[in-house]
């Protein structure tokens, strides 16, 4: 009589909804990716998946699985399409982050910082749904030395909504960096105005 362990446990069983995910139909795949909302376990799957999907109705249904599952795996499956050559991978993304600002929050940092000027932008934009005082911080040591036109811009059109006059002698000094860029002059008038602060003599 063969012998047969006591501690052997069951293969798991497959899981019909990750199965779908990768190879059923747009139907199915929709299906599967709305059954695994709430499932951290599920999160890195989903996030894979976003890279291979294309179908925008699924990729919805993926991203809204992932915004309910929020936490740590919410936003580390959802971080990497920031840098997605499909701007509409791009862009869902950062709308699935700015529905977990929370947990997203801690991220910002090094977004802000990414190499990719593409991604500093998108964390600017990132930065206006973060809670509390630190987005602000964080932008206004970006601008202060960023050498990318672009990426101050979006910062400044951040900052003009959520900053405070904590942040004016940073944007007084982007100004005076790009002083031969009038559209960005004018974008500080308008943040300066905004939260209370008087531009710099020469510069209306």
């Amino acid at each position: 009589m063969p012998l047969i362990r006591r501690d052997a446990q069951p293969a798991p069983a497959a899981d019909p909804a990750a199965a779908d995910l990768e190879r059923g139909t747009i139907d199915e795949r929709w299906a599967a990716a709305r059954r695994l909302a709430g499932r951290a376990d599920a999160a890195a799957r989903l996030g894979q998946a976003l890279a291979a999907e294309t179908s925008d109705q699924v990729r919805e249904a993926m991203f809204t699985s992932l915004v309910q599952t929020g936490g740590r795996a919410g936003v580390e499956a959802v971080l990497p399409h920031l840098k997605a050559d499909d701007a509409a991978l791009r862009t869902g993304a950062l709308d699935a982050l700015k529905a977990m600002p929370g947990a997203a929050r801690d991220h910002l940092p090094a977004l802000l910082a990414d190499p990719d000027a593409d991604v500093r932008i998108l964390a600017c934009e990132l930065a206006r749904a973060v809670p509390g005082a630190q987005a602000a911080g964080l932008l206004a040591g970006l601008i202060a030395a960023e050498p990318d036109v672009n990426v101050c811009a979006a910062a400044i059109d951040v900052l003009a909504e959520i900053g405070t006059p904590d942040q004016g002698a940073a944007l007084a000094t982007c100004l005076a960096r790009f002083s031969g860029q009038p559209f960005l002059a004018f974008a500080v008038k308008v943040a300066l105005r905004r939260i209370g602060v008087q531009a710099p003599s020469g510069h209306g």
